[in-house]
């Protein structure tokens, strides 16, 4: 049985963590961001940042840690202080593929606390102008009676165009070949150029060059059409059923922080995503917000190990090897 003085010090303890939830945060916030400067999850993350200090009332500032796929900037957020004062926003490619392809000195499953679920984008099958299809069961059909021959840009060996275009060839019996870039800019510059034959990347991506009439769109991997190309149906609508995959976009923070600290960032986050102007701000980006019922830290938890149930015996069976 344990003394008074035992007991007095538990509810010190339990009144003190209750106090500096509700007093966080005291001072500035740094978010990691896995990827280099100007890029989508960095104008996604800067974005956010702006509306978090709005609401919370500390500055909230970018750490940009790029490198191995975003694998060093998820590193050393799981190394910081679980303080709620260390934040790691990420999407899919960071926070679960990176679990298949390389071997990671922390569990991605357990070593970070999930905060929220942030949204996601579909993927947008498009290909050169002059390819000799003009939907997506042309494009099948053409993939088949040219087995191997078809080119495939990606923004790098093991992220999400290469898997999605691996499920593919799985779901269709094709055979192309991936020419790995370093990153989606260069790829799409040799898609217009028609040096490859097509692209499997998030839709955003393609936003200028469809206005352009520079590439041509065969269908989006969602489960919905995207408001911004009404016109463009989704793969199971255009003849591949069930067909989905998508980029989605979360926040965590490093194991241990306290449980009101990250139900407060949850709370923030939530009123920063129902905000009018965000909404609107996120469909120019392409990006779906979460539905209310799905933003919980359960939820985000619950996608990362569904995701990497899905692709991590496809990375392991394609034998994918990153340098």
């Amino acid at each position: 049985m344990r003394g008074p003085g035992a007991v007095i010090a538990a509810l010190t303890l339990v009144w003190s963590g209750a106090v500096a939830a509700q007093d966080y945060p005291t001072r500035p916030i740094t978010m990691i961001v896995p990827f280099a400067a100007g890029g989508a999850t960095d104008s996604l993350a800067r974005f956010l940042a702006e509306r978090i200090r709005m609401i919370l009332g500390q500055p909230v500032i970018i750490e940009n840690v790029a490198g191995a796929s975003g694998s060093l900037g998820v590193t050393r957020a799981v190394r910081a202080p679980a303080d709620g004062y260390t934040l790691s926003i990420g999407t899919s490619t960071t926070h679960v593929l990176t679990g298949g392809l390389y071997k990671l000195p922390f569990d991605l499953m357990k070593d970070l606390e999930p905060i929220i679920l942030i949204g996601s984008e579909p993927l947008l099958i498009v290909g050169k102008k002059s390819l000799p299809a003009d939907d997506l069961k042309g494009l099948i059909a053409w993939l088949k009676a040219n087995p191997g021959k078809a080119s495939v840009g990606i923004a790098g060996v093991g992220a999400t165009g290469q898997l999605t275009g691996i499920a593919l060839q799985k779901e269709t019996g094709t055979a192309f070949e991936f020419v790995p870039y370093r990153g989606n800019g260069p790829a799409m510059q040799d898609l217009v150029a028609e040096q490859i034959d097509f692209m499997i990347e998030p839709a955003s991506n393609f936003t200028a060059l469809l206005a352009a009439g520079s590439v041509k769109p065969f269908a989006i991997t969602g489960h919905a059409r995207l408001a911004s190309a009404p016109n463009i149906p989704t793969a199971d609508e255009a003849g591949l059923p069930n067909f989905f995959a998508s980029l989605w976009y979360g926040l965590w923070a490093p194991k241990g922080t306290p449980k009101d600290i990250t139900a407060k960032l949850n709370a923030t986050m939530s009123r920063v995503l129902a905000d009018p102007l965000v909404k609107q701000r996120f469909g120019e980006f392409g990006i779906q917000i979460t539905p209310l019922q799905q933003q919980s830290p359960e939820a985000l938890r619950e996608l990362q190990k569904a995701d990497s149930a899905r692709w991590w015996p496809i990375i392991k069976a394609a034998n994918i090897k990153v340098e």
